[in-house]
């Protein structure tokens, strides 16, 4: 074959098949609809869960209490251990130095959390920060918390 004489594979162009264009046309009649029936009718859709007329199961079913995942808030989470390896001592913590070393992708808020070991003295701008995590903080930073704020 020459790069000059490219075409479709056999089979790629298939032709539109038209409905409703009488008898002759192979899909006259109900033109591909059945016979009679909602369905068959123009304009004869239903919504998702319908249950032919009959009370739908989510209309039968009790609405109680709350539920709060609507309003749920998904943090990234970044571990004391994660820190320790990638930041040196007296580097600044934030939301841009996180993505930056790529321990966080995107806008959703970050928490550190106090998993592995923590000894290095940094600057935490960080809104959220486990129990754990701040008391590991303040031991290495001896006794203050490192510059945790609410950033």
């Amino acid at each position: 074959m020459q790069d000059f004489n490219l075409h479709a594979p056999e089979g790629a162009h298939k032709r539109k098949r038209i409905i409703g264009r009488g008898q002759g046309s192979g899909r006259g009649t109900t033109a591909g609809k059945g016979t009679k029936g909602q369905k068959a009718r123009s304009g004869g859709k239903t919504y998702v869960g319908f249950e032919g007329g009959q009370m739908p199961l989510y209309r039968r079913l009790a609405q109680r209490g709350f539920s709060n995942y609507p309003f749920k808030k998904e943090f990234q989470v970044v571990n004391l251990g994660e820190l320790e390896r990638r930041y040196h001592d007296g580097e600044t913590v934030d939301v841009a130095t996180l993505k930056q070393k790529g321990l966080i992708k995107g806008p959703a808020p970050v928490k550190i959390l106090g998993d592995g070991k923590f000894t290095k003295k940094l600057i935490f701008k960080i809104r959220a920060l486990s129990a754990s995590a701040k008391t590991k903080i303040e031991q290495a930073t001896g006794g203050t918390s490192g510059g945790a704020v609410d950033a």
